[in-house]
């Protein structure tokens, strides 16, 4: 990729943040514009209070700035053709288009994609009445999990461990709508057991690249308590993903998947997801992503040594054989600091302070905006304190350390990232 284009980023959260301080960190001096973006991004990227889901708006900001690349990385943007509408409009794109975001826009439309390809999954019922789905679960095994069919911030999972529960989850969903729309249908599906494994692979629809596997610690207190949250920290490499599970993989999932969404006249082209459960029986997808998984970006990105935008544009470009994806032997620890409250109720406009960071430690900001030239907090995700290490014991203690400089105000932050 040309290092002085025009580029702009769709996105406002900490994936973003990490791309572009990649790009920038490998000699990027194009500028690097960021929809809407956040005051913690002011150093590394333009920012405009244009809305990721605002299509018209971001169309016609690229072509009022004359945008030379485009990487659309939130689900909701793709999941409403943002690729497809700048496609159309002469602005080259990274990211699937929207009838390709469909693997992870609906859970009904991925689970029967798996079950029609064969392709590693837990068994599943799908239901578009409350009443059907509570009958079910009266005799269905427990634990179980219920999904929402649409997106749901990464907040629309239950996994049930009673009965109770499991009907709660039902109707919240399919009842009170708490995800609107999005909890229409749902999934009720087999509980699997193992370590759960996140792999985030570039793909131009014909050749698929994995990136190095990562893993995401969703609840929100420390020894794997509370609620599930959008991520509160990640470690890569994950160790449960050895050699051997990763060949399993690329032979009976990850080339699967690509050959069926081709198959089905959904070429994907950008970052496909995969979400693992290393079970008994061997690796299968919990759920499929469209687009980077945050916060696994942060960690996994500090370790590409390719060229980020020569890759981003290989996979656009049909051309990504042609270009290495090469990882280091290293490690990396992003622990997530978060709002008290979080991810329920919190409060927000605290001041952040930034003391000094060791050498190989960096600050990547997701719920922060300037107010009156001072950054501070603006939501429930604030800022993912990043290391790199040779091993992931050092690249933890190096995050943990780097942690005691970056504080705000009714903060909290799990203490065991990389310990499970």
């Amino acid at each position: 990729m040309d290092k002085s284009l025009t580029l702009l980023v769709v996105g406002s959260g900490g994936r973003e943040h990490a791309l572009i301080k990649k790009l920038r960190s490998q000699g990027h001096t194009g500028v690097i514009y960021c929809l809407p973006g956040n005051g913690g991004m002011a150093n590394d990227a333009v920012c405009f209070p244009v809305g990721a889901t605002d299509i018209d708006g971001i169309v016609g900001f690229a072509a009022e700035k004359k945008v030379g690349f485009a990487i659309v990385t939130p689900d909701d943007p793709l999941a409403l053709g943002a690729v497809d509408r700048l496609t159309a409009a002469g602005v080259p794109c990274f990211g699937p288009e929207k009838k390709a975001a469909e693997i992870e826009s609906s859970k009904v439309f991925a689970k029967d994609l798996m079950k029609k390809y064969g392709i590693p999954t837990a068994s599943y019922e799908v239901f578009d009445d409350a009443g059907e789905a509570l009958a079910y679960l009266e005799t269905a095994k427990i634990p179980t999990v219920v999904k929402a069919d649409g997106l749901a911030l990464g907040k629309g999972v239950t996994v049930a461990f009673t009965r109770e529960e499991a009907q709660a989850a039902v109707r919240s969903v399919m009842e009170d709508r708490v995800f609107g729309e999005s909890g229409s249908k749902i999934v009720i599906e087999e509980y699997l057991e193992g370590p759960e494994v996140s792999v985030l692979s570039f793909t131009d629809g014909k050749v698929i690249k994995p990136m190095v596997s990562s893993m995401d610690h969703k609840r929100a207190y420390d020894g794997n308590r509370g609620p599930n949250t959008g991520g509160m920290g990640t470690i890569a490499p994950n160790p449960h993903y050895t050699p051997e599970v990763a060949e399993r993989c690329m032979r009976e999932i990850f080339l699967p998947t690509v050959n069926a969404m081709n198959a089905e006249g959904r070429t994907f082209r950008g970052c496909l997801y995969f979400g693992l459960m290393i079970t008994a029986d061997g690796p299968k997808v919990i759920e499929y992503n469209c687009r980077f998984g945050d916060p696994e970006t942060q960690v996994v990105l500090p370790l590409l040594e390719s060229d980020l935008g020569d890759v981003l544009e290989a996979c656009a470009n049909g051309a990504l054989a042609d270009v290495p994806v090469r990882f280091s032997d290293g490690a990396a620890c992003c622990v997530v600091k978060a709002s008290d409250g979080y991810p329920l109720k919190y409060e927000k406009g605290f001041p952040i302070v930034t003391d000094g960071l060791p050498a190989g430690a960096d600050v990547i900001y997701a719920g922060a905006k300037l107010k009156d030239g001072v950054l501070v907090t603006d939501g429930g995700r604030v800022l993912g304190v990043v290391a790199t290490g040779g091993d992931v014991a050092s690249a933890r203690e190096k995050a943990y350390k780097a942690c005691e400089g970056v504080h705000f105000d009714n903060e909290f932050y799990r203490k065991d990232i990389g310990l499970y």
